[in-house]
């Protein structure tokens, strides 16, 4: 049973191929559908999460930057250039309030009202951590310049003591001024004794004011608890007074940490900006993760399927048409492969298969010809060395059976023949090497009127000989750039032909003439002509006008091939025109003609 997926010759390949080309389409469509549909919902989420993190992030910029405002300045005076610069650096409006409602600053405040809920309340003193004061809030406990510049001699020293000891440290400072070490290397406890004199660890003078102001600040609150006195260090940590004899409780010391809070919190209000209420507009988002809903999901499944069901038809539609005329390409390439050099293909598209399908016709068409071209020539070369060579052969046995005398006449005739056979064989090299691309050339700056002069010469004899008359023209000082040898080779040969097909009485004129890009060399003659069927071929190899192929009107039929070769060769081309009865010209094109031109002619009868 044939069907239309059917192939005649080789029917598992070609369906084999139709089945590939829709496996890969289907594949296609479903990969490209999932992947957009993936990257489709990746991309929402990211963006999503990206904007959410974007505004965790300036939400904690905005209430990190003006806490540390309030934590440095005993009030918000100055605060409206950084509220306008946390606007701009995070795109919203930025404003701050006292906690009776009175506006402190405003980024935009033609936006309109705020909104009755603050978003945050901007106190140093309450951060909600586990130290609930700033650590930028120092106040009083923020050490003069002096004091921080011999502490930092201090620590310079121990942190050279250290690293002489193998240990890598370095100074960082705490945002009251006082340097400490910062060790980035294990150290032992040896090294930390020998380097550490204990007079980075003393309280400056500032630092024991302060903190004389603090011990009686929670010492009397620790005195309406019943608990003993203690002395606050500079870290914030504590002992028991001195002065108190016996450890205090343990009980007791939860209570402590609470004290020496409340009186920083009383050292440091004065020292800070008073609560204040922070409002900023924020771009609306969405705090859960996209999920399409379920008509959402319809729509994507029911787009997929219409992708897959026209990817699918168009799949199978492009693989039909696909596979047909390679089947035919297919089956015409083993009929060519098995000596059929007729079989040509049907061209039914326009696209790259209709373009492939006129390629293979037209190599199977020159395949023809240079087959045709193949027999035609070995023909020809075997007639044209068949003559010479039984001319030699007769001559030969001739003498041998003593018919022919071996003397001077005998010679000549065997030369004559010795040579008419080197003739045809040095022209078959030369049209083989200029065929294959071997031919060498040995391009030079040269006169072409000398050229065209020694030309004339060369071949003055045989004109003087057949009667007719010879003449070259050429402008002087025309300098043309190729090789010489084969020029004079190619125009000798027109020359030669020129002479051979006109009658006594009739006249050759080799001209060079200048264009605009190009030299032109012109050979003619009033010889018999060239019929019009016949111009076609005269640059074939072995042709002759005369159907008889006898030399008395030519040579070996390669000069005309040869002559088109080396014109090619110098970058040229070569053309003809003819008429009957009145005459041929040939004309030779050839790049870079001269810059100076003077006429001179030489003529001979």
């Amino acid at each position: 049973m044939r069907g239309r997926w059917r192939c005649a010759a080789r029917r598992t390949g070609c369906r084999g191929l139709l089945v590939r080309l829709l496996t890969v389409s289907a594949l296609v469509a479903v990969c490209s559908v999932a992947a957009t549909t993936w990257i489709a919902v990746r991309t929402t989420s990211g963006a999503i999460k990206k904007q959410q993190g974007q505004l965790l992030a300036d939400d904690t910029l905005l209430l990190d930057v003006l806490t540390g405002y309030a934590a440095t300045h005993a009030n918000w005076d100055g605060v409206a250039p950084v509220v306008r610069d946390l606007a701009h650096r995070t795109g919203r409006r930025v404003a701050l309030t006292t906690q009776n409602g009175a506006l402190i600053a405003d980024s935009s405040p033609q936006s309109g009202a705020l909104p009755e809920q603050a978003w945050a309340i901007v106190d140093p003193l309450s951060v909600n951590r586990a130290d609930p004061i700033d650590p930028r809030a120092t106040g009083p406990f923020r050490l003069t310049g002096r004091e921080r510049r011999t502490l930092e001699g201090y620590a310079l020293q121990q942190v050279q003591c250290l690293r002489g000891l193998g240990v890598e440290t370095a100074v960082a400072y705490t945002p009251s001024g006082r340097p400490t070490i910062r060790t980035f290397t294990a150290s032992n406890d040896d090294s930390a004794a020998v380097c550490d004199s204990g007079r980075l660890a003393r309280p400056t003078p500032t630092e024991r004011i302060a903190l004389r102001r603090l011990d009686s600040l929670v010492n009397g609150c620790l005195h309406h608890t019943g608990l003993t006195a203690v002395e606050v260090l500079p870290d914030f940590s504590w002992r028991q007074a001195p002065t108190e004899p016996g450890p205090a409780s343990k009980g007791g010391a939860r209570q402590i940490q609470p004290c020496i809070t409340e009186g920083r919190k009383t050292l440091l209000r004065a020292c800070v900006s008073p609560p204040a209420r922070l409002f900023f507009a924020s771009p609306e988002t969405t705090s859960q993760r996209f999920r399409p809903s379920g008509t959402n999901l319809a729509r994507v499944a029911g787009a997929a399927g219409l992708v897959l069901v026209l990817a699918f038809g168009v799949s199978v539609l492009a693989a039909t048409r696909l596979v047909r005329p390679l089947h035919a390409l297919t089956a015409a390439a083993q009929r060519l492969k098995d000596g059929d050099d007729t079989v040509r293909v049907p061209i039914t598209t326009s696209d790259e298969i209709g373009r492939l399908t006129e390629t293979f016709n037209d190599m199977a068409a020159h395949r023809n010809r240079l087959e045709q071209e193949r027999r035609a020539m070995v023909g020809d070369v075997a007639h044209e060395l068949r003559t010479p060579l039984s001319n030699i052969r007769g001559w030969v046995e001739a003498a041998q059976d003593g018919h022919t005398p071996a003397d001077e006449e005998f010679l000549s005739s065997l030369h004559e023949e010795a040579v008419l056979l080197q003739h045809v064989i040095d022209d078959l090299q030369d049209l083989a090497a200029a065929e294959a691309g071997r031919l060498r050339l040995h391009p030079e700056q040269f006169e072409a009127g000398e050229l065209i002069a020694q030309i004339a010469t060369a071949h003055r004899a045989q004109a003087d000989a057949a009667g007719v008359r010879l003449t070259a023209t050429a402008p002087a000082e025309c300098w043309l750039h190729g090789d010489p040898v084969r020029l004079r080779q190619a125009v000798g040969n027109l020359v030669s032909n020129a002479v051979r097909h006109t009658p006594p009485g009739g006249s050759v004129d080799v001209r060079l003439m200048i264009a605009a890009d190009a030299a032109v060399i012109e050979v003619a003659d009033t010889g018999t002509g060239i019929s019009p069927q016949d111009l076609p071929r005269v640059f074939d190899r072995f042709w002759r006008a005369d159907k008889s192929r006898s030399r008395d009107t030519g040579g070996s039929g390669l000069g005309l091939a040869i002559v088109r070769k080396l014109t090619e060769a110098h970058g040229g081309n070569v053309g003809v025109r003819s008429e009957v009865g009145i005459g041929t010209t040939f004309t030779l094109r050839l790049p870079e003609a001269a810059v100076e031109q003077r006429t001179v002619q030489s003529s001979g009868a």
